[in-house]
């Protein structure tokens, strides 16, 4: 089969490209698969980086037919740091230009014809015209083809293993401990202390400030022990409480819906049995589950961090502020993603059905040198402590 790559066209490609979208459940065949609904803009998972490009398959000849997508961005991000020789200095982050793929699809009935192989080539070319030094994607480590796809014929290696967390948004709010105080910062104030505190942090965006400037984020939080009260950014880097956490929210919820399919009548009746007993009997307070067997929708939270012995505690009061503030929202899922080393996983609340205990990302290197100097190849660096999720390409 003859097929042409080309950039998406909204005017004359929705239509096809929401067509195979559909078709692409993602998850293991014959296993639960979770469906994505776009909400009419096939491009929303990628918009609001600094750069972006979807490219779509299509079929030479008179009946054309797309058959295959791709999508991707570009950004600047940490992918080391520089330790300075005084003690008394702060290590600061080393830069690179990284490119994600994400949301490759090609119609069933097309798969095994170097469809994807063709997408991937045609994206990685226009990666290269950007000044990409790395591009990575990131799959279920399940997914036998897309691995062989990216390990096997595209040159990628096997990267970092984070953990995809995903709680459930209960039918009550759930209540935060008086011995911790929550801290709404503004955009300013936010910026600062990730610049401040986490800019050393692998994948963190050298752009932060236009991610919390954007409107789908909801607010950036910190949680402190009760009788602690918020400095100002200032005072605070120069002196921080014994212990303290972090984290921002984002409306993936107006970006796209997600639906659950093929799960056993099981699990529906349990969970239908769990919202029909909290509807009898609210008093309980009984952790009903929501209808994910229906669209629904889900915040991101990002940013997540904190020191001192506390910190997970306060992290764990974050994440049920972010899960009252989706209640609030209408959701059905507040979700996060982690290293698999995270220190502060202990206070991520989550439901490992739900859950994905190892995602797998996988990285190649495009180009010879780091933007700032030859400081090494990133793509044979050992993983570190934590990593940082951007929600614009979740």
């Amino acid at each position: 089969m003859e097929v042409v790559v080309r950039e998406y066209e909204a005017e004359r490609d929705l239509a096809g490209a929401e067509a195979v979208d559909r078709m692409c459940d993602v998850g293991p065949s014959g296993a639960v698969t979770l469906f994505t609904d776009l909400l009419g803009d096939p491009v929303c998972r990628v918009r609001h980086s600094p750069y972006f490009l979807m490219l779509v398959a299509e079929t030479a000849g008179p009946e054309k037919e797309i058959v295959g997508l791709i999508r991707g961005c570009v950004k600047t991000v940490t992918c080391d740091k520089k330790t300075p020789r005084s003690s008394s200095s702060a290590a600061a982050p080393v830069y690179t230009k990284a490119a994600y793929i994400l949301g490759l699809r090609v119609s069933p009935n097309q798969r095994r014809m170097g469809i994807g192989l063709k997408l991937v080539e045609q994206m990685e070319k226009w990666f290269r015209s950007k000044g990409v030094e790395y591009a990575y994607m990131a799959t279920d480590k399940d997914n036998e083809a897309s691995r062989c796809l990216f390990i096997g014929r595209c040159g990628y290696s096997k990267f970092r293993t984070p953990s995809i967390l995903v709680q459930p948004v209960f039918a009550h709010c759930l209540p935060i401990s008086r011995a911790v105080a929550v801290v709404s910062l503004t955009a300013d104030e936010a910026e600062g202390l990730y610049r401040g505190r986490f800019c050393t942090t692998e994948f963190f965006p050298r752009d932060i400030d236009a991610v919390l400037r954007n409107p789908l984020t909801l607010g950036t939080f910190v949680a402190l022990p009760a009788g602690v009260h918020w400095p100002g950014i200032g005072r605070f880097l120069a002196d921080p409480p014994e212990s303290w956490a972090l984290l921002s929210v984002w409306d993936s919820k107006s970006l796209f819906r997600l639906e659950l399919r093929g799960a056993p009548l099981l699990w529906r009746g349990l969970a239908w049995t769990s919202r029909a007993v909290d509807r009898a009997l609210p008093w309980l307070r009984i952790p009903s589950v929501p209808n994910l067997f229906r669209p629904f929708g889900g915040y991101f939270l990002y940013g997540l961090g904190g020191e001192g012995p506390a910190a997970a505690k306060l992290l764990r009061a974050l994440c049920r502020h972010a899960h009252n503030m989706a209640r609030a929202g209408g959701c059905g899922v507040v979700a996060t993603e982690v290293s698999a080393g995270e220190p502060l996983v202990a206070g991520i609340p989550h439901w490992k059905m739900l859950s994905f205990a190892e995602d797998l990302w996988c990285i190649k290197r495009l180009a010879e040198d780091y933007s700032d100097g030859a400081v090494g190849d990133w793509t044979r660096s050992p993983p570190g402590g934590s990593i940082f999720v951007d929600p614009r390409e979740v």
